[in-house]
């Protein structure tokens, strides 16, 4: 495995891994919710963020956008999980950045243990959502 730059060539191809990782994930959203996420994905978050890209044999497994040490998201391929490809781009994103902070859905349980093996630790908490929607939102960081 390798972790390169994103390429625009590649939005098609993430937006998918975001929606599939993102419907186990974060199915409490509802589709419509997650078809309008995924628009975005391709459209702002991807080119506008500092994206990494991990592959193996020139296939994405999974992404990090980060917007200077905010990580704006981190997206694993469904049949790729549990093989350290997360914990990669975290440690990546560690070494350029030395300091990062993220956001995740409180109902996301398995995000919240995966974030709290890596050694994050909870620095506040609101609400809604960035849409206002009523989906609590917990503040992570780790510093390297």
């Amino acid at each position: 495995m390798k972790i390169r730059p994103y390429r625009d060539a590649d939005t098609a191809e993430l937006a998918a891994l975001w929606l599939a990782a993102s419907q186990e994930v974060h199915g409490f959203l509802g589709a419509a919710a997650l078809r309008r996420g995924q628009a975005l994905v391709a459209e702002t978050y991807l080119p506008d963020a500092e994206t990494w890209v991990a592959e193996r044999d020139g296939a994405p497994l999974g992404f990090i956008g980060l917007i200077d040490h905010f990580i704006g998201g981190l997206f694993v391929a469904p049949d790729a999980q549990g093989q350290g490809i997360g914990r990669a781009l975290v440690d990546h994103a560690q070494g350029l950045k030395g300091r990062l902070t993220l956001e995740v859905y409180a109902a996301n349980a398995a995000a919240r243990g995966f974030y709290t093996a890596l050694g994050f630790t909870e620095t506040g908490r609101r609400e809604e959502d960035d849409l206002g929607l009523p989906f609590p939102l917990i503040r992570l960081e780790r510093v390297g």
